[in-house]
C-alpha cells in the first residue's frame, strides 16, 4: 500500500498530470491522421523527455500512445480509413454505421468503450502484471506459431457466405508479407532485384492504400455516376441509455481478450482487436448483423485494442521485454535515466512503476473527456462534399505513407495497394482478411521455422501442452466457421414460404 501512495503522490503533481493531458491530446491528433502511428509519435517525442524526470516523461509518452490508439477509430468510422493499424477491425461496423447516418452514434460508442477497454486493461496491469509477464515468457516459437494459426482462423469467419474469398484474401496478405529478407537465413525473397524491396513492404503504406486510397477510388467512381453527396451524422447518443448496457458485456469480454493478447510480445492491439471482434461475434446469436453496422462490432474492436495498450507494458515493466515496437521505445525513455526495466524497477523506482499503473487508470477518463469534447467537430467531416473531401484524404494518405521511412517507394506501394483494394471490393474479397494475413503471417512463419529448428527438424513440438491446446482451439474455430458457412448456404438455398 505504501508503494501505491508513493505512486499516487508522484502522479498527482502538476507536471505529470499536465504532460499526461498534453500527451493524450497530441496522441488523438496523431491517431486521427492516417499513417501516423503511435510508435512514430512516441519515437519523435522521446528526446524531449530526456530533460524531464522519468515519471513525467513516461506520462507524456503513455498519453500519446493511448490517445493515438483510440483516435485511430475516428477516420476508420468516418472515412473507412484506419488512423492506426489497431483500428483496422473497427472499419467494418464503424463505417457501416456512418453510411447509415449513424456516424455520431458510432463515434460516441468508440470513445466510451475505448475508456472501458483502457480502464479494464489498467486494472489488470496493476493487479496481475508479474503473473501475466511470466505467462508471456512461457510462450516460445511453437506457442507463437500455434497462436498465429488460431488468429488466422479468424479469416474464415469474416465472410461466412464467401469463405473461399476470405481465405484467398488472407493467403494473399501472407504472400505479400514474405517479400523482403528471409527472417532466418537473410535471403532475399520476391524482391525482383529492386533494392527498396529487400526491407519488405512496410505495413503502413499497404494499410493506407488498401483502405484509404481504395475508398477514394470508390467515391470518385460514385461522383462520376452522380451518386456523391454528404451523409447525415445522426445522434451522438448511444441509441437509448439501455444501448450502453447492451454493449457493456461485449466491451468487457473483448477487453479481457485484448489485454491477454497484448502481453504477448510482438502481437499488441492489431491482433487483439481482431481476436476480440471475432470472439464477440462468434458468441452472438445474430452473427449476420456484424459487418453491417452492429454497434457491438465497434465496441468489441475498440475495447480490445485499447485494453492491449496496458497489456504491452506488462512484460516491459516486469521483465524488460518490450511487448511491441512502442514499448521498445518506452524502454528507452526509462533507461536514459539510468533505470533498468525488470523486477529491480519495482524496488528501485516504485514511484515510476506505481505511477505508471495509476497513470493508466487516469488516462481513459482524460481520453473520454477529450473525445467527447471533440466528437462533434470530427463528425462534420461527413458534411464535406466528396469533391473536396477525398482529394484532401489522398494528400493525407501520401503524407502518412511517406512519413514513416521518408521513402518515396512507399508512396508507390500505397498506390498499388489502393488499386488492389479497389479490385478486392469489386470482387467481394474482404480487405480485413488480407490485413490479418499481413500481420500474423510473419509471426507464424518465424515461429514455425524456429520451433522446427529447435526440434532438430521434427514436429514433436505440436504435442506440447500449450501448442496442442491452441491447435484444438484452431480446429474448433475453423470447423465452426465452415459449419456456419454451410448453414448459411443451406438457408439461402431453401425457398422462402409464400
Amino acid at each position: 500500500m505504501n508503494n501505491w501512495m508513493i505512486g499516487l503522490e508522484a502522479v498527482l503533481a502538476w507536471q505529470p498530470l499536465l504532460l499526461l493531458v498534453v500527451g493524450v491530446v497530441a496522441g488523438v491528433a496523431v491517431g486521427a491522421l492516417p499513417g501516423l502511428t503511435a510508435t512514430m509519435a512516441v519515437a519523435i517525442l522521446l528526446p524531449f523527455t530526456f530533460a524531464l524526470d522519468p515519471l513525467p516523461g513516461m506520462m507524456l509518452l503513455l498519453g500519446i500512445y493511448s490517445g493515438a490508439v483510440y483516435a485511430g477509430s475516428i477516420p476508420a468510422i468516418l472515412l473507412r480509413l484506419p488512423g492506426t493499424p489497431a483500428a483496422a477491425a473497427t472499419v467494418a461496423d464503424g463505417h457501416a454505421m456512418a453510411r447509415q447516418g449513424r456516424a455520431g452514434e458510432a463515434l460516441t460508442i468508440a470513445v466510451v468503450v475505448s475508456c472501458v477497454g483502457g480502464f479494464v486493461g489498467a486494472v489488470l496491469l496493476a493487479a496481475f502484471a508479474p503473473f501475466f509477464a511470466e505467462f508471456a515468457l512461457s510462450f516460445g516459437p511453437a506457442e507463437y506459431f500455434m497462436f498465429s494459426v488460431f488468429a488466422l482462423t479468424i479469416i474464415a469467419s469474416l465472410q461466412e457466405r464467401a469463405v473461399g474469398k476470405a481465405l484467398i484474401a488472407g493467403l494473399l496478405g501472407m504472400l505479400i508479407a514474405t517479400v523482403g529478407l528471409d527472417p532466418i537465413d537473410g535471403y532475399p525473397r520476391f524482391t525482383f532485384g529492386i533494392g527498396e524491396m529487400r526491407a519488405g513492404l512496410d505495413f503502413i503504406p499497404v494499410l493506407v492504400g488498401l483502405f484509404g486510397v481504395a475508398e477514394a477510388f470508390r467515391h470518385y467512381e460514385n461522383m462520376r455516376s452522380g451518386q456523391s453527396g454528404s451523409t447525415p451524422i445522426g445522434s451522438f447518443r448511444i441509441a437509448i441509455l439501455g444501448g450502453l448496457r447492451r454493449l457493456l458485456p461485449a466491451s468487457v469480454y473483448s477487453s479481457l481478450l485484448g489485454f491477454v493478447v497484448g502481453i504477448l510480445p510482438g502481437t499488441g492491439g492489431d491482433i487483439g482487436a481482431f481476436v476480440g471482434y471475432n470472439e464477440v461475434r462468434r458468441l452472438s446469436r445474430d452473427k449476420d448483423s456484424f459487418g453491417h453496422g452492429d454497434p457491438r462490432g465497434v465496441a468489441a474492436a475498440e475495447s480490445a485494442n485499447n485494453a492491449a495498450v496496458p497489456g504491452t507494458l506488462a512484460p516491459t515493466l516486469t521483465l524488460g521485454i518490450p511487448g511491441n515496437a512502442t514499448a521498445a521505445v518506452l524502454i528507452g525513455a526509462i533507461t536514459v535515466h539510468g533505470l533498468q526495466p525488470g523486477p529491480q524497477l519495482f524496488s528501485g523506482a516504485p514511484d515510476v512503476v506505481y505511477g505508471v499503473f495509476i497513470g493508466f487508470l487516469i488516462i481513459p477518463f482524460v481520453m473520454l473527456l477529450v473525445g467527447l469534447l471533440g466528437i462533434r467537430l470530427w463528425a462534420q467531416t461527413r458534411r464535406i462534399p466528396t469533391r473536396f473531401l477525398w482529394p484532401g484524404v489522398l494528400v493525407l494518405c501520401v503524407i502518412g505513407a511517406f512519413a514513416l521511412r521518408s521513402n518515396p517507394f512507399d508512396i508507390l506501394v500505397m498506390i498499388l495497394a489502393g488499386v488492389l483494394g479497389y479490385a478486392m471490393h469489386k470482387g467481394g474479397f474482404p480487405p480485413a482478411a488480407m490485413v490479418i494475413g499481413l500481420i500474423v503471417g510473419p509471426l507464424a512463419e518465424a515461429g514455425f521455422r524456429r520451433a522446427t529448428i529447435l526440434e532438430g527438424g521434427g514436429y514433436g513440438w505440436i504435442l506440447e501442452p500449450i501448442p496442442f491446446l491452441l491447435l484444438l482451439l484452431s480446429v474448433a474455430s475453423l470447423g465452426f466457421s465452415l459449419w456456419r458457412a454451410r448453414a448459411n448456404r443451406a438457408e439461402e438455398a431453401t425457398p422462402s414460404p409464400q
